[in-house]
């Protein structure tokens, strides 16, 4: 894997995303099958939170009475501002239930 390719656990990229509070709810959040990953033009469905989350993926999950779906832009090295976490992805667009 080269340095472009980095990836991460798709629990750890959301919680330092600062979609989730902590991580042990960002895990069982992704383990009940509620993200969508697409890649390549194809989309899944994750089983886990460890499945891993690449530059260019396009994610897809509820939240609060909204859908949201967004393009992973960067790997967060860390927990960090709320600034630097909108910095690691790019809303696509947005839906309320």
């Amino acid at each position: 894997m080269s340095a472009g390719e980095a990836t991460l656990r798709l629990d750890l990229w959301l919680y330092r995303t600062r979609f989730f509070k902590t991580r042990t709810l960002a895990t069982a959040f992704a383990a009940n099958r509620r993200v969508r990953i697409g890649r390549n033009g194809a989309t899944r469905r994750t089983k886990n939170g460890a499945v891993q989350v690449h530059a260019g993926d396009v994610l897809t999950f509820g939240q609060e009475q909204r859908i949201i779906t967004l393009k992973v832009l960067a790997m967060p090295i860390r927990r960090g501002s709320a600034i630097e976490a909108q910095a690691c992805y790019q809303p696509q667009e947005e839906t309320h239930v």
